[in-house]
């Protein structure tokens, strides 16, 4: 199809009442389709209907050092569950920490306490103010937690290989800014990995604030949709320890996209004066996390090639639905210069950047027609994509039937607000 800045003006009209006519028959058809966050279909889930019956009896509830997973004790986690993790983030079983379901709560406590007790240094709260580098299009749970705190967000685009390291390494010279959140591997929303230079320029910055720290939200390590995941990430540990930066990157991870969301294992892994530092807030914290949900883990799950060998399920599942959205927009949209969208090789999205301007109008359209998106600036700081562009698909919990008629209806709202 040519651009549409080509098309004669009664070609542009004709358009136009083709369009209008595919909406309100999408209207009229009363959908409701929940596109607006990245969920598990219910076949996903089935998946791990294992996990439900892998612990039962009394001879089953001990972890493989003889603890009674019953009760309190092994703040850390059970020891399977620490060296599964090590295996996957690639780090010593020391580094590791089991939490409970949500990667997102162990982000936030660790926030919450470089806020109220610092980082090494004077608490975060007791500063004038407080900035992070905030990667975008990026996560808005991340984005909310730095609100919540007062922290104040400076926007950094993502670039082919991860953020504008040119604008990191600037913006990391003024003392007041404390650091940033990543999302390494297929990140939220496009899909992308950090290539092997940004980790390298990462784990080898000089801030100026000594307590800056690198959340490194790994949600996606083993989330490829293909069979050869040939996005490997460096090490970032490994490469910080040839600076002398381990204490800069805090690592995290969970099962939420891997087992059950919401019923899932947690981890982070972190330097030793990390660790000490985390371990020390948690005794005051909580006594142990559930460490039968670990025992259930890692009965089901014995090693990191197990739980690749389940994502490959995962993938096949969600190729299908991927397929049906990316061809539908290359076949509705495809050339007319009206859009542009990432084609992901894992994650959980992918994003659509439409005419500056008009990604508000399109997620109105799309909400009044019975689809409902994620919300239209979420993937900006305070919700404010300032270009109003950026609509983040969330593929994975409709049917692939489904998908395809919401992908329909999003195209042609893309369209008819551009020809409007």
């Amino acid at each position: 199809m040519k651009p549409l800045k080509d098309f004669t003006p009664a070609q542009k009209e004709a358009l136009k009442t083709e369009t209008q006519k595919r909406y309100d028959n999408f209207s009229a058809e009363k959908l409701n389709i929940d596109m607006s966050r990245g969920k598990p279909g219910p076949d996903q889930l089935d998946l791990s209907e294992k996990l439900l019956t892998a612990v039962s009896g009394a001879n089953d509830y001990k972890s493989e050092n003889g603890f009674d997973c019953r009760n309190y004790g092994l703040l850390t986690g059970i020891p399977e569950c620490i060296r599964l993790f090590a295996e996957l983030f690639e780090a010593p079983e020391n580094n590791v920490i089991i939490g409970g379901n949500s990667s997102l709560e162990l982000m936030f406590d660790y926030i919450s306490q470089c806020v109220t007790n610092g980082a090494g240094g004077k608490p975060w709260g007791q500063l004038p103010e407080v900035k992070f580098i905030a990667v975008t299009p990026g996560y808005d749970r991340h984005f909310a937690i730095a609100e919540y705190f007062g922290i104040k967000m400076i926007n950094v685009p993502i670039l082919s290989g991860g953020p504008d390291m040119d604008m990191v390494e600037g913006l990391i010279k003024d003392e007041s800014v404390k650091g940033m959140f990543c999302v390494p591997k297929y990140s939220n929303p496009d899909g992308i990995s950090y290539s092997d230079e940004t980790v390298k320029r990462l784990a080898e910055m000089r801030p100026a604030a000594s307590d800056f720290r690198v959340i490194w939200d790994n949600a996606y390590m083993v989330h490829g949709l293909y069979e050869n995941d040939d996005d490997k990430l460096l090490n970032v540990f490994d490469e910080a320890k040839k600076h002398g930066n381990e204490d800069i990157f805090v690592m995290f991870a969970s099962t939420s996209k891997i087992t059950f969301p919401g019923a899932g294992v947690s981890a982070l892994a972190a330097s030793d004066a990390n660790i000490k530092m985390i371990t020390k807030r948690m005794t005051m914290q909580i006594i142990s996390y559930d460490k039968l949900n670990q025992l259930r883990f890692t009965k089901v799950f014995k090693t990191s090639d197990d739980i690749k060998a389940h994502m490959r399920l995962h993938a096949e599942i969600l190729r299908p639905k991927f397929a049906a959205v990316l061809e539908t927009l290359e076949k509705e949209l495809g050339g007319l210069g009206i859009a542009s969208w990432n084609v992901p090789k894992g994650g959980y999205f992918i994003s659509l950047n439409v005419e500056t301007g008009s990604a508000k109008k399109v997620g109105d359209l799309c909400k009044k027609a019975g689809l409902i998106l994620t919300n239209v600036g979420a993937t900006f700081p305070y919700g404010i994509d300032e270009n109003d562009a950026n609509i983040r698909i969330a593929p994975t919990f409709p049917s692939p039937a489904e998908l395809k008629k919401a992908a329909e209806l999003l195209c042609v709202a893309v369209k008819l607000v551009c020809l409007s």
